[in-house]
């Protein structure tokens, strides 16, 4: 299976901003962002770059395939999903990737992080509807139950990345019981409920190209 393997830190030093990839790490003064803002490289600290219209495009679209962890093609095929359905492309992509079971798990504090959500998923740590599915990608419809197995829920790291975010609070489109481990995927996120520092139009404009 491919993955990314970029430091993440270093990711989000690429991309100006916190992309919450770290776990708790990113919530203390510890986070790459706090002491070193400013791209990595050897001309990372130079200022007054600017990017052309194509460049400023790229970047959101890499931004937003680090924020939830999906490799180019991936995107690609989920972007074209989200132009096939009615309604506004851009916010259809965000509403399938906000869909996807690692990133439902995530908000669900099944993991601390995306990636520690997808591997809870892969390793056969989560249900749907008393079911067991292990595929990251796979799209949750509104209504569904999604819940930690028993042996995941003891774990003591899952146990304190329900604490996290429990202490965070949950998004308004899922409900949570955190002490169960369990959850349902209310409805598909309206885009104002999502990020503001995302800028989907420019990732509708570069694949309009």
């Amino acid at each position: 299976m491919a993955r990314n393997l970029d430091p993440k830190c270093r990711q989000c030093r690429r991309e100006g901003e916190k992309l919450f990839l770290k776990a708790e790490k990113c919530f203390t003064d510890k986070c790459a962002i706090e002491r070193r803002a400013y791209a990595p490289g050897q001309h990372g600290q130079k200022s007054g770059q600017r990017l052309s219209g194509y460049g400023q495009q790229l970047r959101e679209k890499q931004k937003i395939r680090r924020i939830y962890g999906v490799l180019e093609r991936q995107f690609r095929k989920t972007y074209f999903e989200a132009d096939r359905r009615k309604g506004a492309t851009g916010e259809n992509l965000l509403q399938l990737l906000e869909g996807r079971l690692d990133t439902v798990a995530f908000r669900m504090g099944f993991g601390g992080s995306r990636a520690e959500a997808r591997q809870v998923v892969r390793h056969n740590g989560v249900l749907i509807n008393g079911k067991r599915v292990n595929i990251p990608s796979y799209t949750l419809r509104p209504g569904d139950v999604v819940q930690l197995t028993d042996a995941t829920r003891a774990h003591l790291r899952t146990k304190a990345a329900l604490a996290a975010a429990a202490g965070r609070g949950f998004p308004e489109w899922i409900e949570v019981d955190a002490a169960a481990g369990k959850g349902i995927f209310k409805a598909f996120p309206q885009r104002a409920e999502l990020s503001s520092t995302i800028n989907e139009s420019l990732v509708v404009e570069l694949y309009s190209r």
